[in-house]
């Protein structure tokens, strides 16, 4: 008990850390961001399930909310869950490769994620999730983070190869790569209709018992 009380608190601690974060505003690798940041995560030492993502939206950096957009909403269809899950940080943990709305580029699509969040942020978080048995990495930023030398060339043959990574009993905590619920996959979607067939089965069968209560397994 001593234990798990040191950790939460070590985890809430960075967590304040991160929720008052200024650095790619005071200290950034490139340019500054260009609007005030406001942090989006969601985390606990008891969440089991990790969803790891790019970065907030514009809807998302509004809201301070995680995927309070349509991508959210196709994301939970494919998990097969609930608004009430989604959000009850001690059953799932939400942790975006940057934190804050990155900004817009030239033709109004988000740019990456700050380098800073990663270099500053995640490891250190990471450490303080032992308890987390599965990673969701959605899109290409994600993917790298996680799985480093092992992911594929393209995102398609990344996601493709999922039982590769989910089946790896070496890895801790597992990982399924996803393409981001954007709607700006729908084309991708069509031409890839394993996705659905084969794939999300496996995935919401995976969340199913990752957010189930003691009580309801």
């Amino acid at each position: 008990m001593a234990e798990s009380c040191r950790e939460s608190g070590e985890l809430a601690e960075l967590v304040g850390a991160i929720s008052s974060c200024r650095i790619c505003v005071e200290a950034p690798v490139s340019k500054p961001l260009p609007h005030e940041p406001r942090p989006v995560l969601q985390v606990s030492t008891s969440a089991r399930l990790c969803i790891c993502g790019q970065a907030p939206g514009t809807r998302v950096h509004k809201s301070g909310r995680p995927f309070t957009d349509p991508s959210g909403d196709r994301l939970r269809t494919w998990l097969g869950i609930d608004e009430d899950v989604f959000y009850d940080k001690n059953r799932l943990a939400i942790v975006p490769m940057g934190f804050c709305f990155p900004g817009l580029d030239a033709k109004g699509g988000d740019l990456p994620p700050r380098k800073e969040c990663r270099q500053t942020w995640h490891d250190r978080l990471f450490t303080l999730l032992p308890q987390v048995e599965l990673v969701l990495t959605i899109g290409q930023y994600a993917q790298a983070y996680h799985l480093g030398s092992e992911r594929k060339k393209t995102l398609t043959e990344t996601v493709t190869n999922w039982r590769d990574y989910l089946e790896d009993e070496t890895r801790s905590p597992a990982v399924l790569p996803l393409p981001h619920p954007s709607w700006r996959n729908n084309a991708w979607l069509r031409k890839n209709p394993w996705f659905e067939t084969d794939l999300l089965p496996v995935l919401r069968g995976r969340v199913a018992k990752l957010v189930a209560r003691p009580s309801e397994v």
